[in-house]
């Protein structure tokens, strides 16, 4: 049979009425078909991908009765082979018919079966490669748009002020510009020219009296230099100030830091822009391939590490001491240039006043209040109306780390992964030279489990929520105060009293003292807020992002990115969604409704499942009129404990309600599914415990345990007791009256979730005191203070009563640590996925580093550890390490099941359709990772780590059977 017209030639051309043509006689027909066509009707266009050309197949309302049937095929034989057929139109004689040898066949009807299959696959290939193609060329340009953001940042800056200089000098007035642009603008000019002055000044010295910065502030032009003393500055002054004032150590360390990292990408593309009339041809060629050397790496599957290629290159790391030599110089000649001016109040014939933007002071503060012990600092203090609307143009200070446009960089090592150009490591060490050391000598081999389940969390493709950021921008708009947005105004500050009574002014004191703090707080979390809608007004008009994630030294999992991610605050968690959708399907409505009530929470969250669906289908048209009036509705949504989450979930509810077919609506929304209290399951599962089993839900019930309510009670009970008895012998007593109507689960929830992680009678202290204010009946400071004081010991008792095998297992975590650390070792463990961890706590040495600015005393990891601190943070810290490692192994798995997955610590989130599977492979994975004998395998590494100390052995174990974990509905839910 001949060969299939498809298969035949790639740039096949079927076109109205065909024939077969061949460089042979035709084929003809034995008796021709009512029509001469073989397809008559509509033409479809199809391109091809793989071909320049473009094919257009003409299809027919009804095919002929018989496809092939009747088909003459006349072969001649000095043609035995046929080629290159195409359809033309060419009638033929009767005559001509009857003049040949013919041959006449009657094709089975499997024939025309197999021709229209083998065309459908054709298409089928064609239209898949067309897509790959298209996908390949989308995806090139995203990751050229990527490079661009991580290289090219602090460039487009400097762009940006020349051509607003430019403007305000053709227009002979300043541009309407946002606050701090306004302020840059006027200290860029004066900042570059004293950066190029000071460049020149130390080129023209000789070696022997040259600054020790002098090498280093001639890497890069003055006035990209400018651009990121300006930024890092201000980005200091606007997320970590204290009164107004930043650290010179931590100012002039930050600016060094940015400074080296931009002097490589910047050295990079110099050498290989740049071609010397002294280089050779092969110098040429080489620098020719370096430069094409970022593209060529976008348009294939992989790219390189800027700062590999800079090692590569030779250059060397600068060190701390070079860092603040540098930056403490470039602050010195940032506070030369830099100058604010109030507004014009004055008559037009006065002097406007201009005051300095920052000056250089010394700040003496005690160690601790009541000491006698004082520390002497030099910081950077900022003019007030510097920090005035500071707030509201944070957006400005968005560089260079956002979300990435592609999927990340697959980690292979210590510095390899992550973000495609900028410095990215797989451990936030905080200069730990000892844990550095440990991740550098780990193969891939050995941690391999660890970076498939970084890349998996990293390759989660987020989008922005549009119509919950169009809400938040509203109520942002309208001034804040409401579902948890900061009020966008001060709190007055309260005027003298007229009366010079001591105690009236000392009332004032105190009432002004708390005031600025308020403001202080407020200012910090406005800066927060426009820093994190910044990004999603950045991110909005994007198809998807992607968070690269690394690990804290204990192995837990974190976004790189720092402001909107999903670990943060709700407003970040109701802005992001999974880009992908997926049908609801049955159960997706089911833990969609779920999800809704816990996101409502105030109790309801402690329900059982069918208690909450209940609460769900009894609010059905308050969750339909938030989703579809969300501001000037009734605001149902505004009274859940996460609002903003809330409204996302009564969103899809809506749409999947109104839908004829609600099982088939798309949802983008992540479902969470939250450990019950974790850091204490974790406890019940090494101690297998039945009776802390139970409460902490690692076994089934009718609905989920309350560790929370059980302590309340308990010390509900204590306090009961104590309000009993006589006031002047027990001065507790009447404290316990006071306390007893506000013991609920929410005052003491927050010191029993941190207790298994190491809080401190004074961390429970400052826990409870803030819940007692949010209370507001003690409104004395003292008598508030000294209920906090009351509240957290009874409440770390009731602990200590209810989970005494918890707490076995933390004191023997805390003597083993003891033990190794008076032996003068940082305490070390490898985790079961094996990734090395060391604690890092060593007594700081203060390294003197001379500068023009000032003498700053650098802190340097020590050769001493730190007994106290090894001892009390490795119970929490390794548990951290356990919680991180089922997160990781949870993600592996899900990711090989096929499903969208993303973490939160203790918090496992994924399509609503795909939660049943979620919820079986992380019980299954917990089961798995306790049933390894895990405090048997620490003591014995311990041992032989430490060959010479003498260790405790293991706390006995309970009877608790794992197993019954894969039976809790309620273990994660």
């Amino acid at each position: 049979m001949a060969p299939s017209p498809a298969a035949a030639s790639p740039s096949l051309s079927l076109n109205q009425t065909p024939h077969f043509h061949h460089q042979t006689p035709p084929i003809t027909w034995l008796k021709p078909p009512p029509s001469s066509a073989l397809f008559r009707g509509k033409t479809l266009p199809i391109s091809a991908a793989s071909s320049s050309s473009s094919t257009s197949l003409s299809i027919t309302d009804k095919p002929t009765s018989h496809f092939h049937g009747n088909l003459i095929d006349t072969f001649e034989s000095h043609h035995p082979t046929t080629k290159g057929a195409t359809f033309i139109e060419e009638p033929l004689e009767r005559n001509e018919l009857s003049a040949r040898r013919r041959l006449f066949t009657q094709d089975p009807p499997w024939i025309s079966a197999l021709f229209l299959k083998g065309l459908t696959r054709t298409v089928d290939q064609t239209l898949k490669l067309e897509k790959k193609d298209i996908d390949k060329r989308k995806f090139d340009s995203l990751r050229r748009r990527q490079v661009k953001e991580e290289t090219e940042a602090w460039e487009r800056m400097v762009d940006e002020y020349r051509e607003l200089e430019k403007e305000m000098c053709e227009k002979s007035l300043a541009p309407n510009l946002p606050y701090v642009k306004h302020m840059f603008l006027g200290w860029f000019q004066p900042l570059r020219d004293v950066i190029e002055r000071e460049q020149r000044l130390q080129k023209s010295k000789s070696k022997k009296v040259r600054a020790a910065y002098a090498p280093h502030i001639e890497l890069l032009p003055a006035d990209k230099m400018a651009v990121i003393v300006m930024h890092k500055m201000m980005g200091l002054v606007m997320s970590g100030h204290e009164d107004g004032c930043i650290q010179v150590v931590q100012a002039a360390v930050s600016i060094g830091i940015a400074i080296e990292h931009e002097v490589g990408i910047h050295n990079f593309l110099k050498r290989t822009r740049k071609n010397n009339a002294g280089d050779s041809q092969e110098e040429v060629k080489d620098k020719q391939l370096l430069r094409k050397r970022v593209n060529s790496l976008i348009r294939r599957k992989r790219i390189i590490d800027a700062l590999k290629v800079v090692k590569s290159e030779g250059i060397k790391p600068w060190g701390r001491a070079t860092q603040a030599k540098l930056g403490s110089r470039l602050l010195e000649l940032l506070m030369e240039t830099a100058y604010v001016q109030p507004p014009l109040t004055q008559s037009g014939d006065s002097i406007p006043e201009v005051r300095p933007a920052f000056r250089h002071k010394f700040k003496t503060v005690t160690k601790y209040p009541g000491s006698k012990m004082v520390r002497r600092y030099g910081v950077i203090e900022c003019d007030s109306l510097l920090l005035a609307g500071l707030d509201k143009s944070a957006k400005h200070m968005l560089i260079p780390y956002v979300p990435m446009l592609v999927p990340p960089k697959r980690w292979k090592g210590y510095d390899k992964g992550g973000y495609l150009f900028l410095p990215s490591y797989i451990m936030r060490t905080h200069g730990s030279k000892k844990q550095q050391d440990a991740l550098k000598d780990i193969s891939s081999k050995t941690a391999h489990r660890v970076f498939e389940a970084l890349d998996t969390l990293g390759n989660t493709k987020w989008r922005v929520n549009r119509k919950i950021l169009d809400v938040v921008e509203r109520l942002w708009a309208d001034g804040g105060n409401i579902a948890g947005l900061v009020n966008r105004e001060d709190v007055p500050i309260p005027e003298k009293p007229l009366s010079e009574d001591p105690e009236e002014i000392q009332t004032w004191k105190w009432s002004v003292r708390k005031a600025k703090k308020i403001n202080r707080e407020r200012h910090s979390l406005r800066c927060d807020v426009e820093l994190k809608l910044s990004v999603a007004r950045k991110m909005k008009d994007e198809e998807g992002f992607y968070y690269p994630h690394n690990l804290d030294f204990r192995g837990r999992a974190y976004p790189m990115h720092p402001h909107l991610n999903h670990l943060s605050s709700d407003l970040c968690r109701g802005t992001l969604e999974f880009a992908e959708g997926r049908p609801l399907g049955k159960s997706g409505l089911y833990w969609l409704k779920i999800h809704l009530a816990n996101l409502y929470a105030g109790g309801v969250e402690k329900l059982s499942h069918d208690g909450r669906l209940a609460f769900v289908e009894n609010h059905l048209d308050d969750i339909i009129d938030s989703a579809e009036n969300a501001v000037h509705g009734k605001r149902w949504w505004l009274k859940a404990e996460d609002p903003f989450q809330c409204l996302a979930a009564c969103v899809i509810l809506a749409q999947a309600l109104k839908s004829p077919s609600p099982h088939s609506v798309i949802s983008n929304l992540p479902i969470h599914q939250d450990g019950s209290c974790n850091g204490l399951q974790h406890y019940a599962a090494l101690g297998r415990d039945s009776f802390e089993a139970a409460a902490v839900n690692l076994v089934a019930g009718d609905k989920p345990a309350d560790v929370y309510s059980e302590i309340s009670l308990r010390v509900h009970e204590i306090m009961k007791k104590d309000s009993s008895k006589d006031p002047e012998s027990n001065p507790t007593a009447a404290l316990a009256k006071i306390l007893i109507n506000q013991v609920d689960r929410k005052l003491v929830k927050q010191t029993v979730m941190t207790s298994v992680y190491g809080v401190t009678y004074v961390g429970a202290r400052e826990q409870i005191k803030r819940r007692l204010e949010e209370k507001g009946v003690i409104t004395d400071e003292r008598m508030l203070f000294a209920a906090a004081c009351y509240s957290a010991k009874v409440t770390l008792a009731a602990l200590g009563e209810i989970f005494e095998a918890a707490r076995a297992i933390m004191s023997w975590l805390g003597d083993c640590a003891k033990i190794i650390a008076s032996d003068n070792h940082p305490v070390r463990w490898t985790t079961p996925l094996g990734l090395p961890v060391v604690q890092p706590y060593c007594r700081s040495e203060r390294h003197l580093i001379r500068t023009s600015l000032q003498v700053l005393a650098l802190q340097r990891e020590g050769n001493t550890v730190d007994v106290r601190k090894q001892r009390t943070a490795f119970p929490p810290n390794f548990v951290h390490s356990l919680d991180g490692t089922h997160m990781m192994m949870t993600a592996v798995a899900c990711r090989e099941a096929g499903l969208n997955f993303a973490g939160v610590h203790d918090s496992y989130w994924t399509h609503a359709c795909d939660v049943d599977t979620m919820n079986r492979i992380l019980r299954e994975k917990f089961v798995e990772l306790y049933s390894s004998p895990v405090l048997e395998d620490l003591l014995q590494s311990f041992q032989e780590s430490y060959p010479t100390l003498v260790f405790p052995p293991v706390p006995k174990r309970g009877e608790f059977d794992l197993k019954e974990v894969l039976k809790s509905q309620y273990f994660f839910n």
